[in-house]
């Protein structure tokens, strides 16, 4: 069999072991020290390999930006941070039409600057949020579907752990990723903004149960002191940590440890950190951290296998022949990528999908960075489709309610998936809105 014809098939049965259920890690590091036996011909050859991508692929100091990032994440969770971010977002917006849905945004974009992880801005909200739209009025479809909707900024405004994993798969600079996400990130923002003013002003029935289209409940006024007070921790964070990354200031594994340490400040300043719930953040941030690294490990040895196997070459020899064009090769690309995410997690698609499109790609003309904030939009579309879904399942999950089924998330969520698809076709023909701020 030759090389390509194998490399193919390998892609094959690893797609298949994974809808089977076999965990990715296994199936990707199985399949490519399968892959490189059979090429070489050598199973000596293919232990060594394994064994030398162990090492080598998280050796180097990039990969503490990882344990760092996810520490600050779950420190800042603990501390309450998320609740009095959307608190204040509330205080600020409540007399808007959709005003605590557009709080509900806001305040996510900005929990999504200090955490990095759509799941944990899912579950913060989802406690805090939902109850509120609810007590207000608002439907328990346009309330649930808002926060999975609004927790994908999780993912794309750095820091993020997908672009951590991305800007290692396809081997570009993290801190350029991560400053090259403000942008599309703050756009996404505003267009779910635009989405709920719409919607409250025209479709009030949309989004406002019959029982209370318009609930007078009475509110007090937050005094600014108090707003301030509950502001000004997390405002903090996110400018020390984007910042610094933005002016050069330090890298992102020095941004990685300044935000962890910050968050530990933030967290026993408010005195909600004792030492049962720091042992818990430890571990959690330990098997969190573990799992990246070893899928990042098990990546590493599947990305060589297919470039052993010239696979990456072919199909970029064979869009060329077809004559798709990097745009034809792009939308091609990304329906891909959404199929997938309907099947897979987020990191799963990245690592099977990275290796294989990113050097086709760059041979077609696309800058990485603008390429992967891409791909990054159209697997965190798919943390929003069903079956998968995985922000509308933590959702459900938190929520708790026997009485909410996933169905009623994933139609509230559907209007943002719209709104990503829309930023997804203007950020593709519009590079510099990725690319500018990155120089």
């Amino acid at each position: 069999m030759e090389d390509i014809t194998l490399g193919f098939t390998l892609i094959g049965v690893m797609v298949g072991l994974i809808m089977l259920g076999l965990p990715i890690g296994i199936t990707l590091i199985g399949t490519g020290a399968v892959g490189v036996w059979l090429i070489r011909d050598n199973p000596d050859l293919a232990f060594r390999f394994t064994a030398m991508s162990t090492y080598s692929g998280i050796q180097d100091y990039l990969f503490a930006t990882i344990p760092l990032f996810v520490l600050m994440g779950l420190l800042v969770s603990v501390s309450n941070v998320g609740r009095d971010t959307f608190e204040v977002a509330q205080a600020l917006l409540r007399r808007l039409r959709g005003g605590l849905g557009m709080a509900t945004v806001g305040a996510n974009a900005i929990f999504a600057a200090v955490t990095g992880v759509s799941i944990a801005s899912a579950a913060v909200f989802t406690k805090v949020a939902v109850p509120e739209m609810v007590r207000h009025g608002y439907s328990m479809r346009f309330a649930t579907g808002t926060v999975a909707g609004s927790s994908i900024l999780g993912m794309l405004i750095p820091p993020s752990l997908l672009m951590i994993v991305y800007g290692v798969l396809a081997e570009v600079s993290i801190g350029r990723m991560f400053v090259a996400g403000i942008l599309p990130g703050i756009i996404i923002a505003l267009g779910f903004v635009a989405l709920i003013w719409v919607r409250a002003a025209f479709f009030p029935h949309r989004i406002m149960t019959a029982a209370a289209p318009a609930p007078a409940v009475p509110e007090r006024d937050m005094p600014a002191g108090e707003m301030v007070a509950k502001a000004v921790p997390i405002l903090l964070l996110v400018v020390l940590i984007l910042g610094g990354l933005y002016s050069g200031f330090f890298t992102p594994t020095e941004a990685g440890a300044v935000g962890a340490a910050g968050a530990l400040v933030i967290a026993l300043a408010r005195r909600q950190l004792d030492w049962p719930k720091f042992w818990r953040v430890l571990r959690e941030t330990g098997l969190v951290s573990a799992s990246i690294l070893f899928l990042l490990i098990a990546a590493s040895l599947y990305s060589r296998m297919l470039s052993m196997a010239g696979v990456p070459q072919a199909i970029g020899e064979m869009v060329e022949t077809m004559g798709l064009g990097p745009y034809g090769f792009l939308a091609a690309f990304v329906v891909i990528v959404l199929l997938m995410g309907m099947i897979l997690d987020s990191t799963s698609i990245l690592l099977i999908m990275v290796p294989i499109g990113a050097p086709i790609a760059q041979a077609m003309g696309f800058d990485l960075i603008h390429f992967g904030i891409m791909v990054i939009i159209a697997v965190e579309m798919g943390l929003l489709t069903p079956p998968f879904g995985i922000s509308v399942f933590t959702v459900k999950a938190t929520l708790g309610d026997p009485r909410v089924g996933v169905e009623t998330i994933f139609a509230g969520a559907l209007p943002y998936v719209l709104v990503m698809g829309a930023a997804l076709v203007l950020i593709a023909f519009v590079p510099a809105i990725a690319t500018a701020l990155v120089g």
